[in-house]
């Protein structure tokens, strides 16, 4: 039995217009940031453009892996290629730990030999960047939580504008002080921050990635709330996996004395699947007797 009503990456779909502001704006913002970040000899600009360049291949990367998903099915995928937001996700994790480690080591080599910065043009340009960033995480704010590959699109961007902050604050502070120690420090400041935010979508990417039982499925709960279906006398050889970051699919087999007319039991199972754990795609196959049916999961 296969559940019918199949999504379509509804996390991923409608944000395309999303990702087509969101990518012209960061690019744009890249360009500017990085022309001033040499003129003013600061390395907190250019490491953010840095990692703003980053954000922009991030943006491509799961603007064009949402859209791979939601292609048809075919003889060769016949599940379509719905993974490919789930690889879009753990590519943005991996962008994220590249940019970390860019933005750490010039900052090192900064505090070895310290240069002169233009604060008040760091802080002019950063200000830009925090409305740069800001709206463009505003934008993807409504898919961050059913979608983990929008999700990744959003901490970047939010991660950004909680930098441009940052930065700021470094070109406030140079300023102030005239110490050129400061600017490199912050950016290893920046550096923590984007790690902070990339541990969990890299680990939730890579779970994803390995066929991991989603987020928030409890799959001896699926198990338990199959058996109590009416006329359902045992579970077992129950799977349960990410088809894309926002659909996921299951196999089980149902042993029940009703396997002569098993349509009104399905329907059930399916309901419960759909309605209480958002579970799509399954596949039950029903036996009136099975010799390991002793609620094996």
């Amino acid at each position: 039995m296969r559940g019918h009503e199949h999504g379509h990456d509804r996390g991923s779909a409608g944000f395309g217009t999303a990702f087509a502001v969101g990518t012209a704006l960061n690019l744009a913002f890249v360009i500017i940031e990085a022309g001033f970040g040499f003129s003013a000899n600061s390395m907190a600009l250019l490491s953010d453009a840095g990692h703003n360049l980053s954000d922009v291949l991030g943006l491509v990367v799961a603007w064009v892996g949402g859209a791979l998903a939601l292609k048809g099915a075919s003889p060769r995928f016949t599940y379509g290629l719905k993974k490919a937001s789930i690889l879009a996700a753990l590519a943005n994790a991996l962008f994220l730990l590249v940019a970390i480690g860019a933005i750490g080591a010039e900052a090192v080599r900064r505090l070895i030999h310290p240069a002169a910065t233009n604060g008040s043009v760091v802080m002019i340009v950063a200000a830009v960047g925090i409305i740069v960033n800001g709206v463009t995480a505003y934008l993807f704010a409504r898919g961050r939580n059913s979608d983990i590959n929008i999700r990744g699109a959003f901490l970047h961007m939010a991660a950004d504008a909680l930098v441009s902050v940052a930065v700021v604050l470094s070109g406030l502070a140079t300023l102030w002080t005239g110490l050129e120690w400061i600017d490199p420090v912050m950016s290893l400041a920046v550096a923590v921050v984007i790690l902070w935010g990339c541990i969990g979508l890299l680990k939730e990417s890579v779970w994803m990635s390995l066929a991991g039982v989603p987020k928030g499925i409890d799959v001896d709960l699926v198990a338990l709330e199959l058996a109590r279906i009416d006329g359902v006398e045992a579970v077992h050889d129950l799977h349960v996996w990410p088809l894309s970051t926002t659909e996921t699919a299951l196999t089980a087999h149902i042993v029940t004395d009703r396997a002569d007319y098993p349509d009104a039991l399905l329907e059930d199972a399916r309901r419960l699947l759909h309605d209480r754990f958002h579970i799509e795609h399954c596949t039950i196959q029903v036996e009136r007797d099975h010799a390991d049916h002793h609620s094996d999961c």
